[in-house]
């Protein structure tokens, strides 16, 4: 059952990556989500899925033994959190520029930038050195 998963997390990956170069800001939430889905399923398949055994300590024994790891299962819990408000905190951004800018293309937003914001920064008026006399 374990390459199945991993045949998923790799055809994931792949959907995340190709997402994630798109020119359009919804595709690029889209493959965010899909990448923490994907991160999520890769640490699930670190935990040892193949064991049915709960994961109890017998009593006298100090590790856990044949049984599923609990950590995997409580690091998911955390990073569906996590990659939940990354995306929604992402739309929100996306759907702000979007509002200012009128265009859900990334090269579009690029070129709204300001002129003045590429040309290289000069230095203000009050920085600028004044000539002094050479001393005799």
């Amino acid at each position: 059952m374990e390459p199945v998963f991993a045949l998923a997390f790799g055809i994931m990956v792949a959907v995340a990556g190709y997402l994630l170069m798109s020119r359009n800001v919804l595709r690029v939430v889209l493959g965010l989500l899909v990448l923490g889905n994907a991160t999520n399923l890769s640490i699930f398949l670190a935990g040892r899925m193949g064991s049915r055994t709960p994961p109890l300590v017998a009593a006298g024994e100090t590790a856990l033994i044949g049984g599923a790891n609990p950590l995997p299962q409580a690091l998911i819990l955390t990073a569906i959190v996590i990659s939940f408000s990354l995306v929604a905190f992402t739309t929100v951004l996306f759907e702000s520029a979007h509002r200012r800018l009128g265009t859900v293309d990334t090269d579009a937003m690029r070129d709204a930038e300001p002129e003045t914001a590429k040309k290289a920064p000069s230095l203000p008026k009050h920085v600028v050195a004044k000539k002094t006399e050479p001393a005799e």
